[in-house]
């Protein structure tokens, strides 16, 4: 077992970002604690107010859109925080999946294959969730 272990995951983008805090417990299940989609102006002063509920030991940001000037924000901010920087390649796409795993299909959507499928809001937290568990899957 790798032990306890909360994280805070963020997409970037230039005019919103998905944020979630994950904790993996002591038999290694990755739980869902807290997610949003916050503007890149509001993320830092956000992210200090999560500190103090939820005491992340890491943040770990996707390395696309607008990543270099969050990073900056967040060392700015929170000095002595550990950021991990990791490759967003086809969080999309995953994003999408972990959507309709948390957000089930209804009706006659459930017959239509859900790669064909786009959600009707924005994914950018699940987005998120996928950078976080790929850190945790990986330890």
């Amino acid at each position: 077992m790798l032990g306890e272990k909360t994280i805070l995951a963020i997409d970037p983008g230039r005019t919103k970002c998905g944020v979630v805090i994950v904790h993996r417990d002591e038999f290694d299940k990755i739980h869902l604690q807290w997610q949003a989609i916050i503007s890149p102006e509001k993320l830092a002063d956000k992210i200090i107010e999560l500190q103090s509920e939820h005491s992340f030991s890491l943040i770990v940001v996707g390395n696309g859109t607008q990543s270099r000037a969050i990073i900056e924000s967040l060392r700015e901010a929170m000095p002595s925080i550990s950021i991990l920087v990791i490759d967003e390649h086809e969080t999309t796409i995953q994003a999408r999946e972990r959507y309709w795993e948390y957000n089930p299909r209804r009706g006659l959507r459930k017959f239509i294959p859900a790669t064909l499928q786009v959600p009707k809001v924005p994914i950018d937290d699940y987005a998120a969730l996928v950078l976080a568990e790929r850190v945790l899957n990986a330890e």
